[in-house]
């Protein structure tokens, strides 16, 4: 079968593995929050990642439209394109292990089979470098992972976060949630006593300011706050399941267990 030659991708997570696979010059549109890496600036825009512009992917002629059903409500985006017959992949990344699989997956749907091994193989070595480094670690923070501030929304238990975490040294204090994603309350948080909070709030352009959450009423005993850990960063290295999320667990790490990735030998 002939590779596409004009894709679509609906997600950032998606536009960044194309490019990330050698794919980049056959991308001829992508959603509105595809920002990474900067030659698709200069590229047509479809609609944001949850309300795609159906018109305005059929216009551009694609032969395959690369879909995500990563954040709930991205099913609407399916079902519409799949009724104007539009040529359709759609990943659903499951864990760090699913946004792997996923690597090799679009590969073999862009022709680009053997860059897809390639690249899953090499951040599989990163990962696994990452879990020789933490595996004897004495200690194993407890963190509230949140990625909304009103209502709270934090990562639950099926979330490419909790795998993150414990490969970083550390526990989702939200891991016994069903949800990838959860509204949850004070008292939830209070609850689970987490040691670290960050803050990766979805779509933020600057880093959400740490004393807001420090501030919040009722978490006043919640250890990581008594204790002064609290960080912010920004959401691409972690709310997008791409090639980028083995970057953004080398600097979780590092928030973590600052330093266990110098030591020699990991």
């Amino acid at each position: 079968m002939k590779p596409p030659a004009r894709i679509v991708s609906l997600v950032a997570s998606n536009t960044e593995l194309l490019y990330a696979l050698g794919a980049g010059d056959r991308v001829v549109g992508v959603d509105d929050y595809s920002d990474f890496p900067p030659a698709v600036e200069a590229l047509p825009r479809v609609g944001r990642d949850l309300d795609i512009d159906v018109d305005r992917v059929a216009a551009l002629e694609p032969d395959l439209v690369l879909a995500s059903l990563s954040v709930p409500g991205m099913e609407r985006n399916v079902d519409r394109l799949a009724a104007r017959g539009l040529p359709l992949l759609v990943v659903r990344s499951r864990g760090l292990v699913g946004v792997l699989d996923d690597a090799i997956k679009v590969a073999a749907a862009v022709g680009a089979g053997p860059n897809g091994e390639n690249l899953a193989n090499t951040l599989s070595e990163r990962v696994r470098r990452v879990e020789q480094c933490t595996r004897d670690v004495s200690e194993r923070p407890r963190v509230y992972w949140e990625w909304w501030p009103r209502p709270y929304i934090a990562a639950g238990g099926p979330s490419w976060m909790t795998d993150l975490c414990r490969i970083a040294g550390g526990e989702n204090a939200l891991a016994d949630l069903p949800g990838e994603s959860e509204t949850v309350t004070t008292e939830q948080v209070r609850a689970r006593a987490p040691d670290v909070v960050v803050a990766c709030w979805c779509g933020a352009k600057k880093l959400p300011d740490r004393r807001l959450l420090a501030e919040r009423r009722g978490w006043e005993n919640v250890p990581a706050v008594r204790n002064s850990r609290i960080h912010a960063v920004l959401e691409p290295l972690y709310g997008r399941p791409g090639p980028r999320l083995v970057d953004g667990l080398e600097a979780l790490t590092a928030l973590l267990h600052p330093g266990i990735l110098q030591l020699e030998p990991c």
